[in-house]
């Protein structure tokens, strides 16, 4: 995967422009451009597929929370001049695109949910962080998954880097409480674009009733497992990821 990091006023992204239709990504908390690799590779050129860069790390503390990433979310949107976008995310990526197809519905086509926060997470747990213990950070990181060969040394180095920075580890911690306090459970019917939800089976940071729950708040979601399959199904599972979201975005089509 080599996709240059653009740069436009505040926004950092990368653009496949490989078609007209935007399939916007949104990653998680501990999120690499690694992550959408799948996607990337599958969908860079008959989809424009635009990942930005959430300002986890540049924006101002006090500013700092999911409304903040949602409105630079939608900010950047706008500023891209896009119509509709089919906006997939997943962990946090999932809460803010469930937030942002709340506050701008005119702007969403549909929304693609895997492990999605919003409802119930169970992230670091109460013992994060523990710094400087690299053994601590590479269980944590293996047990996002169902295979931890997944886990990659250089995706475990990168975890353990941002747990030992004490400005990136307060910065997480905020974003993850700004995740509890913002709970859509009473807010979830309101959203009426289209929604795929693809769970992992054996997902135990967003367990597979965390998926159920969403099937029945949001009025019009389809729900998908994927067996042996963890946290990051398009990580764990690329091929059966793809061919979920594939299926889906082709009923839109013709819908």
């Amino acid at each position: 995967m080599d996709y240059e990091l653009k740069k436009k006023g505040k926004y950092s992204y990368i653009e496949t422009g490989g078609g007209e239709d935007v399939l916007l990504l949104l990653h998680g908390l501990f999120g690499a451009l690694s992550n959408f690799e799948g996607i990337l590779t599958k969908y860079g050129q008959s989809y424009n597929v635009v990942v930005p860069m959430l300002p986890i790390y540049e924006m101002p503390l006090r500013q700092l929370g999911l409304k903040g990433l949602v409105k630079h979310v939608d900010g950047f949107v706008r500023d891209m001049g896009f119509e509709k976008v089919n906006v997939l995310g997943n962990s946090l990526g999932g809460h803010i695109a469930l937030l942002y197809g709340l506050e701008s519905p005119d702007k969403t086509n549909s929304i693609v949910l895997t492990g999605s926060s919003g409802l119930f997470e169970s992230a670091m747990g109460s013992t994060f962080p523990k710094r400087g213990n690299y053994e601590f950070i590479k269980k944590k990181t293996e047990a996002t998954f169902y295979d931890p060969k997944v886990a990659t040394k250089e995706l475990v180095d990168e975890v353990f880097e941002i747990v030992n920075s004490r400005n990136k580890a307060i910065r997480i911690i905020a974003i993850a409480k700004s995740a509890v306090r913002n709970n859509l459970g009473d807010k979830l019917h309101h959203i009426k674009a289209p929604t795929c939800l693809i769970w992992g089976k054996q997902d135990t940071i967003t367990p597979p009733f965390v998926g159920e729950k969403f099937h029945e708040l949001i009025v019009n979601s389809e729900l998908h497992f994927i067996d042996k399959c963890g946290h990051a199904p398009m990580m764990e599972h690329p091929e059966k990821f793809n061919e979920i979201l594939e299926h889906f975005l082709e009923k839109l089509k013709v819908s």
